[in-house]
């Protein structure tokens, strides 16, 4: 008689399992929430990473002008010492 009732336990256990767990995390959260009380409201949504790269980027170039950059004919070094300068002649 006991292996026909485990066997009837055995295959029903879904059909109980989920509504007994679904009253328990429903008691659980309205618990919780009773106990927390509300939750404070977020002043300001978090910005993401790149949003606040952009914001430092634009603030550091706020006060320089971008339009006075050094002339390309100017500019003699264009790629690092090791690479090019071992067979170019020093300059005087």
């Amino acid at each position: 008689m006991w292996s026909v009732v485990w066997a009837a336990v055995r295959s029903k256990a879904p059909y109980v399992t989920f509504p007994v767990a679904f009253v328990v995390g429903l008691v659980g959260y309205h618990l919780e929430w009773l106990l927390r009380g509300h939750p404070a409201p977020a002043a300001e949504e978090e910005k993401s990473i790149s949003e606040q790269r952009e914001d430092r980027k634009l603030q550091e170039i706020a006060g320089k002008d971008l339009t006075k950059v050094v002339s390309l004919k100017d500019k003699l070094e264009f790629a690092p010492r090791a690479v090019l300068n071992r067979n170019r002649a020093e300059k005087s």
